[in-house]
């Protein structure tokens, strides 16, 4: 997003994907997710005071100059009625951007996306004489290498080229005071693609055994500066693996008696499917203070 812009740049290769999110949604609605933008010089971040509530703020790069800023998501709502006054509207909510368009400048989106052509919608009211701002969506044949100067907890390795996705909600695991959430998973690919489709399931398999065998550490864990834990794991016909780190270090040895119990089964589980091997992904899980 920049003044009087904003423009979402979709890979043409991600376009399975994009048609899935379009033949599933409902006809008012279409909420497609974001990765981080390199190119923007600051990025919206949604953020939790001690009273449980949420409002927005935007980071920016240290001695730069904020003049474009990255959003998490972007929701098209096509709900506006024209007589509203507007042709659409466009808002920053909580770390991402809503554009409020017409059920018709919906329609048209929604073909325009099934067609890969770029689409333009004009921001403002119908009066010729006010400002317009304006929302490109744009197909786009090349990206920017994913994850750039994101290195790994478990032991600094670099996570530029990993394809990553955010953890839905699930299930915490309390202890002490403290949560443990795993957050994100980033997907190592073999040969710039991953080996088979996502494996979602077994992503939640592996979270929820790694937080089993960590919830009775997690004060020690924190007390000890270890708030931010990754779980490595690869697996392929012939080999079995996983590291787990904090802070650029794997985790010691005291942790990993439980982590094997936990683990092991899971990781095994995971080879019954040859088709999906080889496999490598990191997880990527934060300790929190429970704030109620």
């Amino acid at each position: 997003m920049e003044m009087g812009r904003s423009c979402i740049k979709i890979p043409l290769r991600k376009y399975n994907e994009v048609m899935k999110v379009v033949n599933s949604s409902n006809e008012h609605v279409i909420s497609i997710g974001a990765s981080f933008n390199t190119e923007a010089d600051s990025h919206l971040v949604c953020v939790q005071n001690k009273h449980g509530l949420y409002h927005t703020q935007a980071i920016s790069a240290t001695g730069h100059p904020r003049k474009v800023t990255g959003a998490s998501f972007v929701v098209f709502n096509g709900a506006l009625k024209t007589s509203s006054g507007f042709l659409a509207k466009s808002s920053i909510i909580e770390d991402g951007l809503m554009v409020q368009i017409t059920p018709e400048t919906m329609e048209n989106l929604r073909q325009a996306l099934r067609d890969k052509k770029d689409f333009k919608i004009t921001c403002g009211k119908t009066d010729t004489g006010d400002v317009k701002e304006y929302v490109d969506i744009c197909w786009v044949e090349k990206e920017e290498k994913t994850n750039k100067g994101i290195l790994s907890p478990v032991d600094g390795k670099s996570m530029e080229g990993t394809q990553s996705e955010k953890v839905p909600r699930g299930r915490d695991f309390e202890r002490d005071g403290k949560v443990l959430k795993c957050t994100e998973v980033y997907y190592f690919p073999k040969d710039h693609e991953l080996s088979s489709p996502v494996p979602h399931q077994f992503a939640k398999e592996i979270a929820v055994a790694c937080s089993t065998a960590l919830c009775a550490h997690l004060k020690t864990l924190k007390n000890n500066g270890m708030n931010k834990i990754g779980l490595r794991v690869s697996i392929d016909s012939d080999m079995v693996e996983y590291l787990a780190g904090s802070g650029g270090h794997l985790l010691p040895q005291n942790y990993l008696k439980e982590l094997d119990s936990a683990l092991i089964p899971v990781i095994h589980g995971g080879m019954s499917d040859p088709t999906s091997l080889p496999l490598k992904m990191e997880l990527i899980f934060f300790i929190i203070e429970h704030l109620f």
